[in-house]
């Protein structure tokens, strides 16, 4: 009796394809399923199996909603928490923001628990047309002797030493991105970095329909720049956590899970932010932001995503922009690799940071000086105070801080396109 088919046929058999994509996070599913749309044969390699817990808020602006809902994915489907807008909280002021009406943005955004959410991005790659490896740790590349390209990657398959080959090779691989480091793109120390820790509480909030966000953060008596939020997950559980900044000399000597465990102290019992009532432990991770990692192309290999340090420095936000770079790499890699010679691929292939650039640069240097100001406690201070008891200006601050205009708007919209085009590119 015959072996059944696998599900997934390649002309080129497993271990080769047009694409490799390593890192099946919401960049790496996302190149991966718009470089399948555009016909090309990818093989999407991640490290764990799903599902697989990731540290996140797990809240999506309405920025990410419109990535989520252009590849098809059901967002009305059981599991998805829409929420309305954004509370915010500062100052001894509460205020509720509503995510602004636009034409190129949907008017909600959504919860979802990464534990699933990356797997769903993936599958949807696969169902597209990807090919998938899950438990495939990929340990560097396999460079060309003559032109010095990455023509593929070494990997271990449950363990076992394997290779892979592609004409181009997409870093999906998040903060540490060990194959970009393998081919010399190393961190910027002039970017920053931010830090998150989370943990999910039992709560009667948990059907929230607003993000929360606390624009407070003391350390004592420190100011620290940042932000707390508390995002309703809609399955009887908060996700709780707080952002912080390199900005502050204190940094590097806080204990970021104690600060969440006395933060949370001073809650009201009542929302249930208790240690009792934990879920799990309280996870951090690194916030790669205003591309931290450049150039997003060199030698064969595309950057998407937290490999290219594209979290937005205003809000930390990463997954939109993992999401919209995947999407953008995947146009250049498909026109590319449709040119008939190695040099026409090449000069396709390097517009890729050119363009990213003249997408998020002026925006991402504006977010920078953002990031420097807050850094500042007296001015944090006062900027919290002042601007919170002032709905018009908060609204404005919304969609700057998400980076929701559209392109033809309000004054607000055109205020705020004008700065970031006239701003130098990060």
């Amino acid at each position: 009796m015959s072996e059944p088919a696998p599900a997934v046929q390649s002309p080129r058999g497993e271990s080769e394809a047009d694409v490799i994509v390593v890192g099946a996070g919401p960049a790496g599913s996302t190149t991966a399923f718009y470089l399948a749309q555009a016909g090309l044969d990818v093989l999407l390699l991640e490290k764990t199996r799903f599902p697989r817990e990731k540290v996140c808020g797990d809240g999506l602006t309405p920025r990410a909603v419109k990535q989520l809902i252009a590849m098809g994915i059901d967002v009305d489907a059981p599991g998805w928490i829409k929420n309305r807008g954004l509370r915010v909280i500062g100052g001894g002021m509460k205020i509720e923001l509503p995510w602004p009406e636009l034409a190129d943005y949907p008017e909600y955004g959504l919860v979802r628990t990464r534990y699933d959410f990356d797997e769903i991005l993936a599958n949807n790659a696969v169902r597209g047309g990807a090919r998938m490896l899950q438990g495939v740790n990929v340990t560097g590349p396999i460079l060309d002797e003559r032109s010095g390209h990455i023509v593929g990657v070494t990997a271990k398959r449950d363990g076992e030493p394997t290779t892979f080959r592609a004409k181009l090779v997409i870093a999906a691989d998040g903060n540490s991105s060990r194959l970009s480091i393998s081919m010399g793109l190393n961190k910027r120390d002039d970017r920053p970095m931010g830090v998150a820790v989370r943990t999910y509480y039992t709560s009667p909030r948990h059907e929230d329909d607003y993000l929360e966000s606390w624009l407070e953060l003391w350390d004592d008596e420190r100011l620290l720049p940042g932000y707390g939020w508390v995002f309703g997950v809609g399955d009887g559980t908060s996700n709780v956590g707080l952002g912080l900044l390199n900005t502050s000399a204190a940094f590097q000597n806080i204990d970021y899970r104690d600060l969440l465990r006395r933060w949370t102290k001073n809650m009201p019992a009542e929302w249930g932010y208790v240690e009792e009532n934990m879920t799990g432990p309280i996870r951090g991770a690194a916030l790669p932001m205003a591309f931290n990692r450049q150039p997003h192309y060199t030698r064969g290999l595309l950057l998407v995503g937290d490999a290219g340090g594209m979290i937005n420095p205003f809000n930390g936000e990463g997954i939109a922009y993992a999401m919209e770079s995947g999407c953008l790499a995947a146009q250049i890699v498909a026109q590319a690799l449709a040119r008939r010679t190695p040099a026409q691929r090449e000069r396709a292939l390097l517009t890729y940071p050119r363009v990213v650039k003249d997408t998020y640069g002026g925006y991402y240097t504006l977010g920078r000086i953002f990031v420097k100001a807050i850094g500042n406690p007296e001015l944090m201070k006062f900027a919290t105070r002042h601007g919170v008891p002032h709905p018009t200006l908060m609204r404005f601050v919304l969609k700057l801080l998400a980076n929701l205009t559209d392109r033809r708007g309000d004054a607000s919209d055109r205020i705020i396109n004008a700065l970031s085009k006239m701003t130098p590119a990060a």
